[in-house]
């Protein structure tokens, strides 16, 4: 079993010191470490779990840290963890800056630890539902929608929300990004509150991406299209919708009302709508017990360090074109 400690007991971190003690079977929650008194003193009288004010001891009792606090803090305590040569789960986005997150890349690879990073929604039941099907998606469109919350918005809303949606897209699509296009405006914050982003990549694959954090709704949408299915997403309410068109009706399937008959220009076709079955599963457990699972087998993490650096890379060069046409128009007004 390994020795774990949470670095972080606000909002995030309480959540996962929940589903580490849920994950018994994979962690021995030792304690956790964070600089606010009033907070730490709050869930060591409700937990009894130690609160260590020493990080180098916490460090060296544990076989894994979690990272739960804010991005800023993400370089500094993932160097002095891996430093020590402990296994790391940290939140994403992965660090504050892309050089920052680089360094840790290296840093990862010459101590041979393990590192995952937190893009939770790789571990969403809708998208777990697709299993191993084949996807080579043409097209894809994400809709992320949040009612405004002050929590977050000292970064983008790239880096609070898009991000979620540009790991999904390049674990999706198996080409390199060839150009992007990006527009974003800051309403309530000092950074961009809406933000939309078209990346095209190398293998003809076009995905459009569009974060708010200023909607009146809630939408957590992922739609992919491809040449021989249309599949839908919903990551709110955890559901998979995938649509095929076939030329013959496949007659052992009895279940009527999931096909439609077409007649088009080629001729007679049918329509199949397939809905695949959702398992109900607690994601922020389940990545956690995915992480002990690759460091016990000694495989690569569900969410590499790599995968976490290309996510943040993606979310900065956006970001950057964002501030590229700001310029643009500001100059011309």
């Amino acid at each position: 079993m390994l020795k774990i400690g949470l670095l972080g007991v606000g909002h995030l971190g309480k959540i996962h010191l929940k589903c580490i003690q849920l994950a018994a079977a994979h962690f021995e929650l030792h304690g956790f470490f964070d600089p606010d008194d009033r907070m730490a003193a709050e869930v060591e009288a409700s937990t009894g779990l130690r609160r260590f004010t020493d990080l180098d001891e916490l460090i060296g009792a544990c076989d894994v840290l979690d990272v739960v606090t804010p991005t800023y803090t993400h370089f500094d305590l993932s160097k002095r963890i891996m430093e020590a040569g402990k296994h790391l789960f940290i939140e994403k986005p992965l660090t504050h800056t892309v050089a920052e997150a680089r360094e840790l890349v290296a840093l990862a690879a010459r101590k041979g630890v393990k590192v995952q990073v937190g893009h939770v929604e790789r571990f969403n039941p809708a998208l777990l539902a697709l299993g191993d099907r084949k996807l080579n998606p043409l097209f894809i469109e994400a809709h992320r929608l949040a009612v405004f919350n002050p929590r977050g918005t000292d970064v983008s809303v790239v880096l609070d929300l898009m991000i979620h949606d540009l790991d999904i897209l390049l674990s999706l699509v198996p080409s390199r990004v060839r150009d992007i296009s990006a527009s974003g405006v800051a309403i309530v914050s000092r950074t961009p509150d809406i933000a939309n982003a078209r990346i095209e990549f190398e293998n003809g694959c076009v995905a459009n991406l569009t974060a708010s954090r200023i909607s009146m709704k809630q939408m957590r949408k992922v739609r992919l299209f491809q040449q021989d299915a249309y599949i839908s997403l919903d990551f709110l309410d955890k559901k998979a919708e995938i649509v095929r068109l076939h030329d013959t009706r496949d007659l052992s399937d009895s279940s009527t009302e999931h096909w439609l008959e077409l007649n088009t220009d080629a001729g007679q076709k049918w329509m199949q709508l397939e809905m695949p079955p959702i398992e109900p599963v607690n994601a922020i457990r389940m990545e956690l017990e995915a992480f002990a699972e690759s460091i016990r087998t000694g495989t690569t993490p569900k969410v590499s360090i790599e995968a976490g650096y290309e996510a943040l890379l993606l979310a900065h060069q956006i970001i950057e074109k964002i501030a590229d046409r700001t310029h643009q128009y500001q100059s011309a007004i």
